[in-house]
């Protein structure tokens, strides 16, 4: 089995992790949680002259590779699976110092990486500020009696990053009038209605909106909607 996880990993040294209990035909130290076979023949590693190095499990594809460019001498480790009936790599022996230096170079890039995480949240949110800005001076427009400060909630409750909401579809995006009244009289809606509470009586959407018609039309004239349409 070993001599065919040798085969199996060729271009470098393969150290097994053997499901049986085996011990090392040189020292006969035993039993063997690693072994390199050399001649047939089953060897500690400190007999095959890598007892100095240390395991690095699989998972980290970036440590793995600099780990084995910082040093010189590293070995792939397998164990065989018999369910899926073969060798499968699970990591690597590595020089301690490349390991060290390995690591060093991650943290630098998991730093790196951190910060342009930071410049790019900062960006999105002063963009975010900008659009909900602009959002809610449509509102005002569009609604003049709009208090200032529900603009502003209605606009930042549209135009929320990921949340699939009117203003940040493409005509939210755009500003364009149809979805500046869609959450206009969404908001209404919900903040100035019983339209929640007819829902949690099991009421369907559509009679409940009907039922709440007028009080929606209400609001929305006392907003200037009437006067805007009828200037329009």
């Amino acid at each position: 089995m070993a001599r065919l996880a040798t085969s199996l990993f060729p271009g470098g040294l393969v150290v097994v992790q053997p499901l049986r209990r085996k011990r090392c035909a040189g020292c006969r130290r035993g039993p063997l949680s690693l072994l390199m076979l050399e001649d047939g023949a089953p060897r500690c590693l400190d007999c095959a002259d890598l007892g100095h190095l240390v395991f690095l499990p699989r998972g980290d594809t970036a440590l793995t590779r600099r780990s084995r460019e910082e040093g010189t001498l590293s070995a792939v480790v397998v164990r065989y699976n018999r369910r899926r009936s073969r060798y499968e790599r699970q990591g690597v022996l590595v020089e301690e110092d490349a390991l060290a230096r390995a690591e060093a170079r991650c943290l630098a890039d998991a730093e790196a990486r951190h910060r342009r995480r930071v410049r790019d949240a900062r960006r999105r949110e002063a963009e975010d500020e900008r659009f909900a800005a602009a959002f809610a001076a449509e509102i005002r427009r569009l609604f003049p009696g709009c208090p200032a400060e529900r603009a502003r909630e209605i606009a930042a409750h549209a135009s929320a990053r990921g949340s699939g909401r009117v203003g940040r579809s493409a005509a939210g995006r755009a500003l364009s009038e149809g979805a500046v009244i869609s959450a206009v009289v969404a908001s209404v809606r919900h903040v100035d209605t019983s339209y929640d509470q007819l829902l949690m009586t099991g009421l369907h959407r559509y009679e409940a909106r009907r039922r709440i018609a007028e009080v929606v039309e209400g609001v929305l004239r006392g907003w200037g909607w009437g006067e805007m349409a009828d200037a329009g």
